[in-house]
């Protein structure tokens, strides 16, 4: 823990430093993501400085008791030492708080990206619930969501949605969805009535800015195309549909939905910066092996992160060992007691980490 203070304050110094240099202070955006950067860990370094201040204190007490040469000023140094070991330790229990407390994209809008899994139409449908489980999650948080891009299946489920969701603490309440949830139920289209299991992956993005991620144009192959699906004349006789490969990545972003072909390009440059920036991350996370797996794996049953089986009214969210049975109603949006309970399972671990 102490050395991550470290590199902390160092980083703080660095921001300091950047600044003040002359083509940085020309330079509005990056600026502006520079002074965020430095406000969400100065709490943490003025603890942490606090801190360091009374060691020091307690220090100079302990060489004043060692020299000490009468009871009465023994015992007023003891009591001082006293208080300065009770102060200290508020000041470590305040730090891991704070260490907890909020990561740096933690106040970030989000991209999130459901894909139908395994289950052929009947996972299509499910990600269409999800979707609506989302979208109605956020609207009792007053956060507007704008769908971005969405691929359709036949009997109209989603095989992919991507949409946007912003307002406060989203990315804070909503990182905790992503990965592989799986739908326990008797499909529309099953005439014999048994059970089938499919599933769909949710990817929670942070979204980035352009300073965030730097993307060169020769890195970027954008392809023209007609839309597919409704959409009138419009789709029939103007080429809006957008396609951006990132070649070094091989990402590729397809956005159609819009009648303009430049909103379908500013969509569809702002999912691609959200993934870049999500992979660019994840790879700076040691305790993180695979980047795009950790969050959605590849979407086989057994990687599973909440289970909803609808025979039993069941909601199972598998990391932080709850379960409900209130399955309407979180289906309905009613999504708070699950992810609190994955907020304080995810603070226990990262608690258990700093107090070894």
């Amino acid at each position: 823990m102490w050395e991550r203070l470290e590199a902390i304050e160092k980083r703080y110094e660095e921001l300091n430093q950047l600044m003040a240099q002359p083509e940085v202070v020309t330079d509005y955006e990056r600026v502006q993501s520079l002074a965020r950067e430095q406000a969400s860990i100065e709490g943490l370094v003025n603890k942490y400085r606090e801190y360091k201040g009374v060691s020091q204190e307690l220090k100079t007490t302990q060489a004043l008791l060692a020299e000490a040469t009468d009871e009465e000023t023994a015992q007023w140094v003891k009591d001082e030492r006293a208080l300065l070991k009770v102060r200290l330790q508020d000041l470590e229990t305040a730090i891991k708080g704070l260490l907890l407390v909020k990561a740096p994209e933690d106040d970030r809008d989000v991209i999130m990206e459901i894909r139908a899994g395994t289950g052929g139409e009947e996972a299509a449908l499910f990600a269409a619930d999800l979707f609506r489980m989302y979208a109605r999650y956020a609207e009792v948080r007053h956060w507007p969501v704008e769908v971005l891009s969405t691929t359709r299946s036949e009997m109209g489920g989603f095989k992919e949605i991507i949409f946007e969701v912003r307002g406060k603490d989203v990315f804070s309440r909503l990182k905790h969805e992503r990965g592989v949830h799986r739908v326990q139920r008797v499909p529309a289209t099953e005439a014999s009535g048994r059970i089938h299991t499919s599933t769909a992956t949710v990817a929670v993005l942070p979204e980035a800015e352009e300073v965030d991620v730097d993307i060169k144009p020769e890195e970027l192959r954008v392809d023209v195309f007609h839309s597919g699906g409704a959409g009138g004349q419009n789709v029939n006789k103007v080429a809006t549909a957008i396609r951006i490969t990132h070649l070094p990545t091989g990402m590729v972003v397809v956005c159609q939905d819009e009648r303009s072909q430049w909103k379908n390009r500013v969509r569809a440059m702002a999912v691609l910066r959200a993934r870049l920036y999500d992979l660019e991350q994840r790879q700076q996370r040691e305790t993180i092996v695979e980047e795009r797996r950790s969050q959605v794996g590849r979407g086989e049953r057994a990687e599973k992160i909440r289970t909803y089986n609808f025979p039993q009214g069941r909601v199972t969210d598998h990391r932080a060992g709850l379960t409900l049975y209130n399955l309407p109603r979180v289906l309905e949006g009613d999504l708070d007691e699950l992810i609190d309970a994955m907020i304080a399972h995810e603070e226990a671990q990262q608690w258990e980490t700093l107090t070894v």
